[in-house]
């Protein structure tokens, strides 16, 4: 496909942001060709049930009650299910994938409509699936034709998780607490946390290596530095620490004075001379209101 797999920020359908994979063409195909065996399976067995209760059945008939149960199997169903299911497919459910919107919302009737219309006019039926894998490959996300048009793309859910970096140091616990981290960027702070989780894995050299340029780069922008021995995994891990602890503290606080705000009674009106209430002569101004 065309995504490089990397981790996207996508809020899913219930409504929780999630760093979730886009599924690769493998996985898709292997979907897809379990949803077609199922589909064929029970196409099969309603043309036998209907070949032996009506075996008699007049030619022009039959082939109009073939057309309406392929259009069924091939159409309806598969839309059905996908809108019922939040985009999950015998297939997707089975390899855990699903198909969002662009936006990371539940798809609703018409994304599964217009996929599963383009999945028999222009990926797989008409163009043998030729379609489907060059937009695929094409696409930066992955998708295929239908996915283009009604504006989804597939999913994977069920990702390995990986353990958090080293927790701080306790011995360093009080010298993190006075860290300027201002100048500290999000990409610098990625690649730290990603060298401790991955660094139980790495050779020794490399690790003490990396690990030393990392702590250096960070260093430039940190301060005060640490303290002296303090080893390149342990000064990062105490930075990253203290990072993390200094933004849920903010977003806590944040939820604390938007709820205390909420709680607050506007203050009364006092009455007007001739004792009428000012409050309902008063009238929105509009426009954006500059938060407290």
């Amino acid at each position: 496909m065309g995504q490089t797999g990397g981790m996207n920020d996508v809020v899913t359908g219930e409504a929780v942001p999630l760093e979730l994979r886009l599924a690769k063409l493998p996985s898709r195909v292997l979907s897809i060709a379990i949803d077609v065996a199922i589909y064929a399976g029970c196409g099969l067995a309603l043309f036998g049930i209907a070949n032996a209760v009506v075996p008699a059945l007049d030619p022009a008939l039959a082939t109009a009650l073939g057309l309406v149960v392929t259009i069924t199997l091939l159409v309806a169903v598969p839309a059905t299910i996908e809108t019922l299911t939040g985009g999950r497919s015998a297939g997707k459910y089975a390899l855990g994938l699903r198909v969002v919107r662009d936006d990371g919302g539940p798809i609703r009737a018409r994304h599964a409509l217009v996929r599963a219309l383009s999945g028999v006019f222009a990926d797989f039926v008409v163009t043998l699936g030729v379609g489907a894998i060059f937009c695929s490959l094409l696409n930066e996300r992955g998708k295929r034709i239908g996915d283009v048009l009604a504006g989804t793309v597939v999913l994977r859910e069920r990702i390995p998780s990986l353990p958090g970096p080293p927790a701080v140091p306790p011995e360093l616990a009080g010298w993190a607490r006075t860290l300027e981290l201002a100048r500290l960027p999000n990409d610098l702070a990625l690649n730290a946390r990603n060298y401790l989780i991955r660094a139980p894995q790495m050779a020794p050299a490399v690790r003490d290596d990396l690990g030393a340029r990392l702590a250096d780069q960070v260093a430039s922008v940190v301060t005060p530095p640490p303290p002296p021995g303090v080893p390149a995994w342990a000064y990062l891990a105490a930075v990253l620490g203290e990072r993390g602890r200094r933004e849920i503290e903010r977003m806590s606080g944040q939820a604390t004075t938007r709820v205390s705000h909420e709680a607050t009674p506007p203050p009364a009106q006092p009455p007007s001379v001739d004792g009428s209430d000012q409050s309902s002569h008063q009238r929105p101004t509009g426009g954006f209101a500059p938060p407290r």
